[in-house]
């Protein structure tokens, strides 16, 4: 009889690793392997726009698990190595090196990348993205000897890096097609919010700014050509416009995939010997219900990937259960936290609780609750994800009565 090929997962990152280690947690004994095109140990990623950066940990205090880990628990890692090719008839996957692993089960897991910005001067140097740790040492030596800061994009990643440089007291503008900070994913309320806060920092904006050519000057970039006639000097521009799904392996291998890889509740594909699990994979969720035609969708979050990997590693090791974990995100920007629970859209209705530095947005969608954005109110957070959870209803007439007990009715229906 032929040895098992085990689990081979193609992606080292958070959703790669977290089902690696709960297959073994949940008593998987054939063999595990992972291909990561980092050269680094499995790490977090949502540190490095903000504490790494900021010098608050160092690499070592971003591993996912000490290099002694992987031996003990008999999980082989393949860094620095790009899945390629996958040959579904063979159960083989064909790697950069030439290499080919054979699979009973393969699982991608392989990201997402930074959305390049389509404009003249966008490969010249002083331009930077952040997605990974080699991005992340770049940008720390750049901003050591920046002297003025553009940033293309007012999501989480470029208003976390604006945060870090204008703590340092450098100049950073950032730049931003929609009329205020966060616009695709927080309600007016709480954009309008981040942008006074941004700006009490030192951060100044341009708003609904369109970004026509980065100029440049000995191969170098020097700032920041705006379709209005504007030019916005710069030698370092983080460019934060969000991210594609890492969706080509799948697609190429015959796989639906046109935004991600499709899987369905339990997180399969079409193929029974492939799942795909993270950043790159578009699922279903009762959350998503009227924001989609079909009711999936695709979440970039630390939360996601993890539940997602528990979730296989149950469903591979015998106790299969269809994904339902509640999204919940959140960003440290300066001295406040965003935390969001749910999934909104943008005709959502909003109920404001609490004022000034600290309240939260509650959304409601065909009448239920749908989401909840608050900032420096971990508790409304917190109970947010309960009531989100077990369903519980809840109307705006409640949310906006600050006597209304809150807490009392997750605990309730808890």
């Amino acid at each position: 009889m032929s040895a098992a090929a085990g689990v081979v997962v193609a992606g080292a990152g958070q959703a790669g690793f977290q089902l690696a280690a709960s297959l073994r947690e949940g008593g998987f004994r054939d063999p595990i392997t992972m291909v990561g095109d980092e050269t680094a140990l499995p790490y977090q990623r949502p540190p490095l726009s903000k504490a790494y950066l900021a010098g608050k940990t160092d690499q070592e205090g971003l591993f996912l698990r000490p290099p002694g880990y992987f031996a003990e628990h008999a999980i082989a890692h393949r860094p620095g190595l790009r899945a390629v090719a996958i040959d579904r008839d063979a159960h083989r996957l064909q790697l950069s090196d030439g290499a080919e692993l054979p699979y009973d089960h393969l699982v991608l897991a392989t990201g997402a990348r930074n959305r390049p910005l389509p404009v003249p001067g966008a490969e010249l140097a002083g331009v930077r993205q952040l997605r990974g740790l080699t991005d992340a040492d770049a940008l720390k030596a750049a901003i050591a000897a920046a002297r003025a800061i553009v940033v293309v994009g007012a999501g989480f990643i470029g208003l976390e890096f604006a945060a870090v440089a204008a703590a340092r007291g450098l100049p950073v503008t950032v730049i931003e097609a929609a009329e205020r900070p966060m616009a695709r994913a927080v309600s007016p309320e709480m954009g309008a919010f981040f942008g006074h806060a941004h700006a009490a920092m030192g951060v100044r904006f341009a708003f609904g700014a369109g970004v026509t050519a980065i100029v440049g000057r000995d191969g170098r970039a020097a700032g920041v050509a705006l379709a209005d006639g504007r030019e916005l000097a710069a030698d370092l521009i983080l460019v934060g416009i969000g991210v594609l799904p890492n969706r080509e392996l799948a697609a190429e291998a015959g796989l639906p995939a046109e935004d991600g890889v499709r899987v369905d509740a339990f997180l399969a594909t079409p193929d029974p010997a492939i799942s795909a699990i993270g950043d790159c994979a578009r699922f279903p969720t009762p959350f998503a219900r009227g924001l989609s035609p079909d009711g999936t969708v695709r979440i970039e979050s630390v939360q996601n990937a993890i539940d997602q990997g528990r979730c296989l590693a149950a469903r591979l090791t015998g106790k299969p259960a269809s994904y339902g974990a509640l999204p919940w995100f959140w960003s440290d920007q300066g001295p406040h936290k965003l935390q969001i629970a749910g999934l909104s859209g943008p005709g959502d209705a909003r109920v404001v609780r609490g004022s000034g530095d600290a309240f939260s947005v509650f959304r409601f969608r065909d009448g239920r609750l749908s989401a909840v954005e608050s900032v420096d109110r971990a508790g409304d957070h917190m109970i947010a994800r309960r009531l989100l959870a077990a369903g519980t209803p809840l109307t705006d007439d409640q949310a906006a009565d600050p006597d209304f007990d809150l807490k009392g009715l997750a605990l309730r229906r808890a």
